[in-house]
């Protein structure tokens, strides 16, 4: 499925071009979810290298404690470089993200290990998450409100459902990578240093991707825009319209718990807890990636066609419904066909809810601080929920000894949503528009 799929009778050149734009506003995307789940995937080497302890549990903790570290950053991204975009322009800002992710991901590749200079290694470490984090603050919501304005009448759903897609891409690139890896070197070679090539490799691609952001044309709904708000006057009108923003944040945490649940932390939880091999966890996650791919722009392409209300509230009661009972089929008697099962199936949430959430969300903020307000909402839904989530699961196994404890986390993210939904949508319409 393509955008031309969609604008049926636009002339090709047309629809050709807008695909190239849809490819060149997504390519941060893909660099910022490629190493977000190396990150999650090689936890278990990362935690060994950079924050040895008296126990894989502490070691693996702190590991993810700094994972989640970056995401306390993205409520700040989405402030100071979500007002700047509002200010400047899609383009020009979204090179300034791009450009600060990719610091923050050379550092992590090239930073050695406790052992070669000591603490400092954990603390650049921390440091290239936090540089990362404070860039997908805003560039979450940049690539989305861009796909907003570049969509025609009735197809935003689907357009802004490629913001996620391009992340999936990520996914099952570096699953691949990952499981190659698996396959040519040792257990031990991986522990020790095999775990940075694919870190290496998503730097060699950063040239690449600074191409394409430099040929991205501004959107014609911000370049008509008479007037473009300073960093107060956005400021401002976030604290004005602060009760959408906390509504947009509790509806994101149903999508980026989700998210972060069936990516990120599946090779982990597969590994760790399931006692599955490699080779099998990765497997089930490149499957969910390319799941993710077609379902988000379904959900969005049905979310334009019977609008967005109806799909977030049914998969977040969906989600109420079958979340626990799922994973504790799981661990009941795990195997590869069983957690394949399982995940395909928080998937098809993921997808369908998120390509209906995204276009919802560009909708109820205000025009213009449309980046900043999206951002806003976006991060401080996954530093709160998202991006501590790997821990959080590893924590409630802990101190519940029930492994199927991680769907108590989904069914409260869903929970958040679903009270979300009902509030924005409470006259039928977004609160946004209701008021305007």
């Amino acid at each position: 499925m393509t955008p031309s799929t969609v604008a049926g009778t636009r002339p090709a050149r047309t629809r050709a071009s807008t695909a190239a734009a849809v490819l060149r506003v997504t390519s941060g995307n893909f660099l910022e979810q490629f190493d977000f789940f190396l990150f999650g995937f090689y936890a278990t080497s990362i935690s060994r290298v950079f924050f040895p302890a008296d126990s894989e549990f502490a070691s693996l903790m702190l590991t993810f404690a700094v994972f989640g570290a970056g995401f306390l950053m993205r409520p700040l991204g989405a402030i100071f470089l979500g007002a700047y975009i509002d200010k400047v322009g899609r383009r020009r800002g979204l090179i300034v993200t791009l450009a600060i992710m990719a610091s923050g991901t050379i550092l992590i590749a090239a930073v050695p290990g406790y052992a070669a200079i000591g603490v400092a290694a954990p603390l650049l470490v921390l440091l290239g998450r936090l540089l990362q984090g404070f860039s997908a603050g805003a560039e979450l919501g940049g690539v989305s409100v861009y796909l907003a304005e570049l969509a025609t009448p009735g197809t935003k759903g689907f357009y802004t459902s490629w913001q996620s897609a391009s992340q999936q891409v990520a996914i099952v690139v570096a699953a691949a990578l990952g499981y190659a890896l698996n396959s040519w070197l040792s257990a031990s070679a991986i522990a020790a240093w095999g775990w940075r090539i694919p870190f290496l490799i998503g730097c060699a691609i950063v040239p690449f991707l600074f191409l394409l952001r430099r040929t991205l044309a501004e959107t014609e709904a911000f370049a008509a825009r008479t007037h473009h708000p300073r960093a107060r006057e956005v400021f401002a009108l976030l604290l004005a319209n602060w009760r959408i923003v906390i509504a947009g944040m509790l509806l994101v945490a149903m999508t980026t718990t989700t998210f972060y649940l069936i990516t990120v932390y599946t090779p982990t939880f597969g590994k760790t807890v399931l006692k599955l091999t490699t080779a099998e966890s990765l497997i089930v996650t490149l499957c969910v990636g390319v799941s993710n791919f077609f379902w988000l722009p379904v959900g969005g392409a049905i979310s334009d066609r019977i609008g967005r209300k109806p799909i977030l509230i049914g998969i977040t009661v969906l989600a109420l419904l079958t979340a626990y009972p799922a994973l504790s089929w799981l661990v009941a008697s795990a195997s590869f066909a069983r957690m394949l099962a399982v995940l395909l199936w928080f998937s098809f949430f993921f997808g369908m809810y998120n390509g209906a959430m995204v276009a919802a969300l560009t909708e109820v903020m205000p025009a213009q601080v449309r980046v900043a307000g999206f951002s806003l909402a976006f991060s401080l839904a996954t530093a709160l929920f998202g991006g501590f989530t790997p821990a959080v699961s590893t924590w409630l196994i802990q101190v519940t000894h029930d492994k199927a404890a991680p769907g108590y986390w989904l069914c409260f993210a869903a929970a958040c949503g679903l009270g979300a939904t009902l509030a924005l949508y409470r006259r039928g319409a977004p609160l946004a528009v209701a008021q305007s």
